[in-house]
């Protein structure tokens, strides 16, 4: 996969990013290495996670995730090949929430220990924080630059305001500033980040690594009625995306798709990938053919008339 700058941290990424919200939760740690294998096998380097992944799971309480991460980087011998992102913020326990400069300096070693790593490449605020100053926020983070536990910072459900508010602070102060924006975009769901961030963000250089790629498993084209809402856990979800609008849009993909010989999530995909501002969606895969699907984007070049139909499918 050819590589792109991801905003100002200095890295070169992999147009695609690994989602790790799967690892402990409906993959086990079997088949969690099996993907992480695949990934890095096609070219991938970026993976992306959370502390909190996946605390919503009966009988988990956090960090299974990382944890799984973790065991396969010490198992593979290869952290220097690959870089990690996740998150901090979303509440872990009684009293373990927020952004404070206490709750970060805590969580930061948790998900250290969890991942059998002595740093972390970006550490990304998951949620905003309202009860906390951004300055706190920002000084916590510098401390960790400073340590080496942390190399770059990332925002991912901050408003555009708060967004802007908070690169204002550390201009201000000399403090670290966000480098990299993780925000919710697809071909279903455009309107707020092409709205809100998307000049904000190229203004500031801020990569940009777009979550729910897929909508959810919708764009992959396995959901296409109630009767499919049994395929996987998600499946509950899909019921707002089958509109007449979500129908234009999957048609659209299986159209272009046709035409190209791969599959709706390929070129949901690589239309992410060619969007302005956009550095690389992130995707999650629970088994290597729907890794093949995902990776496969990285070579799919849309031509402007494929770009322009699934412009107007999704408008």
């Amino acid at each position: 996969m050819k590589k792109r700058k991801l905003g100002s941290t200095g890295f070169d990424i992999a147009p695609l990013v690994l989602g790790g919200n799967v690892f402990g939760w409906t993959l086990d740690e079997t088949a969690s290495f099996r993907v992480l294998d695949g990934f890095v096998g096609a070219g991938g380097n970026l993976i992306d996670t959370a502390d909190v992944y996946s605390r919503w799971v009966p009988g988990n309480t956090g960090g299974e995730s990382e944890t799984l991460i973790g065991r396969w980087m010490k198992a593979r011998g290869n952290r220097s090949q690959v870089l990690i992102a996740t998150k901090v913020g979303i509440e872990m326990g009684p009293g373990k929430k927020g952004l404070a400069k206490a709750r970060i300096y805590a969580a930061v070693d948790e998900s250290l220990r969890r991942l059998q790593t002595d740093h972390i490449d970006l550490y990304q605020s998951h949620v905003d924080d309202l009860e906390t100053p951004q300055l706190e926020t920002l000084e916590a983070y510098a401390e960790l630059v400073k340590s080496g536990k942390v190399r770059a910072i990332g925002a991912s459900q901050l408003s555009a305001e708060r967004l802007r508010e908070a690169l204002t602070i550390a201009n201000q102060h000399g403090l670290p500033a966000y480098q990299t924006l993780q925000p919710e975009y697809n071909l279903h769901d455009r309107t707020k980040f092409e709205t809100d961030y998307l000049a904000l963000c190229q203004e500031h250089g801020l990569g940009v690594i777009c979550y729910y790629g897929l909508a959810s498993g919708f764009l992959s084209g396995k959901y296409r009625s109630e009767a499919d809402f049994s395929k996987s856990p998600r499946g509950a979800r899909m019921k707002a995306y089958l509109t007449d609008r979500g129908g234009r849009i999957l048609a659209a993909l299986d159209d272009v798709g046709a035409r190209s010989k791969v599959r709706p999530a390929t070129v949901a995909l690589a239309w992410l990938m060619a969007r302005p501002g956009i550095t690389a969606p992130i995707a999650s895969a629970t088994s290597l053919d729907q890794l093949a699907e995902l990776t496969a984007a990285a070579e799919l070049v849309l031509d402007a008339g494929a770009m322009e139909q699934l412009n107007q499918a999704s408008a």
